[in-house]
């Protein structure tokens, strides 16, 4: 049963719709999209490639909107591939993470690369949005092509030869921007059946692509490069700092920073292009496998030029990322190992501070003590300076005191004096606490 069947809730599972997952029709529609129009030889084709940012994105589809026929389909907002007729031309709309690619078909004889068919959407690369990083004309025969007409549409020195599909066509290239601005593939049809043609231009036309795109990371890498060998040189000289005693760690500290500062802003400019360099690569080669490439005896294939030009990009941006990656944790590993050092030094400088309290703290203990000393010193003397006052006024009275009274006072007062201090220091001092017991009752 069709989704567009269970949707209108016919046959025995009326509410199966109701039950299906959200993304369920999406991802279904998913599996068949992306696939160029069907091509029966002979053909020709155009192709741009368009580097959009996600507002020219959705720029594209009103811009297309307004191009393709009135009359006919237009894509919606969320589509990400298009096709229909515009006029005697098929047409083909894909939209990728980074690029959007717009095909047009003509079928029927004709020289290979004439341009002529497709004057009547001349104008549409006038009002697309982007900008073309790959424009490619692609003719299909059936006929193999002369010596001559070879010699007229490509370069002999960089002349690319492979047969592919097992043997069921043959490929001619330079992979050269030519002077109407066009790259030119041409193919010979030796016995493709149904759709095999359509799908061996589209994964030729993915290959070219994906190799365009997987080789804008080349430029970013060959440019930081040297700013990456200036903040290499530059950390080498602040590890050599941070060995030294007698370095001072905020101008260290300050160096590390701008270098991480600087560091980061790297990473956060070119990974996500190093990312993609790599994901397209892979994408590259496996188009390579399932064009099914063997080579021609005298000329360069398609895999070896794929491969020639490629890997030795993608080997680049791998080498950058690596050493990016290495002066990440190089710089890590020296921020830890200054910040060990300011530690340790904190450290000292705590263990010297408490050092210096307990001194002080214990002059100042034994200060208290002999202060205490000389208050009942002084308290005692002020007591028996009362004693004699009121010892004069008794005698005054006509009394007479033995003068061993003065004597056995004289240590009682002081003993006195000395232990109502110490019991007002017991009082003022907190109670201990018993196992078990809180400040909080």
């Amino acid at each position: 049963m069709t989704d567009t069947a269970m949707q209108a809730g016919d046959g025995p599972f009326p509410n199966l719709a109701q039950r299906s997952h959200a993304l369920r029709a999406s991802l279904s529609r998913e599996m068949h999209v992306r696939k160029m129009p069907r091509l029966d030889t002979p053909a020709r084709a155009v192709q741009f490639m368009m580097i959009v940012n996600e507002q020219e994105a959705r720029d594209s589809v009103a811009a297309l909107r307004d191009l393709v026929p009135g009359d006919g389909p237009s894509p919606a907002a969320s589509d990400r591939f298009f096709a229909c007729r515009v006029g005697a031309l098929g047409f083909s709309w894909e939209r990728h993470s980074e690029f959007i690619t717009y095909s047009f078909i003509a079928d029927g004889y004709g020289e290979p690369f004439d341009l002529s068919p497709f004057l009547p959407v001349s104008h549409w690369i006038d009002r697309l949005p982007g900008q073309v990083i790959r424009s490619t004309q692609i003719a299909l025969t059936k006929n193999e092509p002369s010596n001559a007409t070879i010699a007229t549409y490509f370069a002999s020195d960089d002349l690319i030869i492979s047969d592919v599909a097992q043997c069921r066509a043959r490929v001619w290239g330079d992979f050269r921007l030519h002077d109407n601005g066009f790259g030119r593939l041409l193919i010979q049809d030796r016995g493709l059946e149904g759709a095999e043609a359509s799908l061996l231009v589209q994964r030729l036309q993915e290959l070219g692509n994906y190799r365009k795109i997987a080789l804008l990371g080349l430029p970013e890498a060959q440019q930081a490069t040297p700013l990456l060998a200036t903040l290499e040189q530059r950390l080498t000289d602040v590890t050599a700092c941070v060995a030294e005693p007698q370095a001072d760690a905020d101008a260290v500290l300050e160096d590390l920073s701008s270098l991480g500062a600087e560091l980061a802003q790297i990473v956060a400019r070119t990974r996500y292009r190093m990312s993609a360099t790599h994901a397209y690569a892979e994408l590259c080669f496996d188009r390579i496998r399932r064009l099914d490439v063997a080579p021609v005896r005298g000329y360069r294939s398609l895999d070896d030029f794929t491969e020639r030009r490629l890997l030795p990009a993608m080997r680049t941006c791998d080498a950058f990322s690596r050493r990016l990656e290495d002066l990440s944790q190089r710089t890590a590993w020296t921020s830890a190992m200054l910040r060990t050092r300011v530690d340790t030094a904190l450290a000292r400088r705590n263990r010297d501070l408490l050092a210096s309290m307990d001194r002080r703290t214990g002059l100042q203990l034994r200060l208290q003590h002999t202060v205490e000393g000389l208050s009942v010193v002084a308290i005692s003397y002020y007591a028996l300076g009362l004693w004699h006052y009121l010892k004069e006024a008794i005698e005054h009275q006509g009394a007479h005191l033995p003068g061993w009274i003065d004597l056995a006072l004289i240590p009682a007062i002081v003993a006195a004096v000395f232990l109502g201090l110490r019991q007002i220091k017991k009082v003022k001092r907190p109670p201990s606490l018993q196992d078990g017991e809180t400040l909080d009752h």
